[in-house]
């Protein structure tokens, strides 16, 4: 009876740590997910993931205007506004259904094209951060639908190299598309106020 008490005792005590190391974890994992983002907005964020089916599953729930995943498999922390959820919740649902690159950017502007997402918001303003000294670890990123760099007197050419340096200014992608966006590398290791 003795050892079977201890026995018990032993497995109560495994399953409490391992419930603690879970919710530190968790907690390591919601803060590593806020990073992105200045550090005035990230107590009130929201944090989320998805299934494998591509549903969304809350970590955190927030009550601000900005929302933010963990670190993916490519080994990018993204967040960016809550207004786009629709976007990224589809975008989820395809991937899990083996949809990738430009299949899956055309299956996203058809559901816009017919009204089943939002569309991208101009200016709205999404953050990234990547890990590793060979990418450039922060990044803010202004969405630009359709707008030109000429007409909004931007440069196109790539500031990667310069902004791996801590020289990087911003440079414009995909000019003149729905996707059209600004890239802004953000020099130092993190976001100041």
């Amino acid at each position: 009876m003795h050892m079977k008490k201890s026995v018990l005792a032993t497995m109560a005590a495994a399953m409490f740590l391992s419930g603690q190391l879970a919710a530190q974890s968790n907690q390591a994992t919601i803060e590593k997910a806020l990073s992105p983002l200045p550090e005035d907005l990230r107590a009130d964020a929201t944090v989320y993931t998805y299934d494998d089916d591509g549903n969304r599953v809350t970590l955190k729930v927030g009550s601000n205007h900005v929302e933010c995943q963990p670190t993916d498999a490519e080994g990018f922390t993204r967040c960016g506004p809550v207004a786009l959820r629709e976007r990224r919740d589809l975008q989820a649902k395809l991937s899990a259904q083996g949809l990738e690159g430009d299949e899956l950017q055309l299956a996203m502007q058809k559901a816009e094209d017919e009204g089943k997402i939002p569309a991208r918001v101009f200016g709205s303003l999404s953050y990234r951060r990547f890990d590793t000294p060979d990418r450039i670890q922060y990044l803010m990123v202004v969405s630009l639908p359709f707008a030109t760099a000429e007409g909004l007197g931007m440069p196109t050419g790539s500031q990667r190299n310069n902004s791996l340096a801590g020289k990087g200014t911003p440079w414009m992608m995909n000019s003149g598309t729905a996707g059209a966006h600004l890239m802004i590398p953000v020099n130092g290791t993190e976001y100041s106020n």
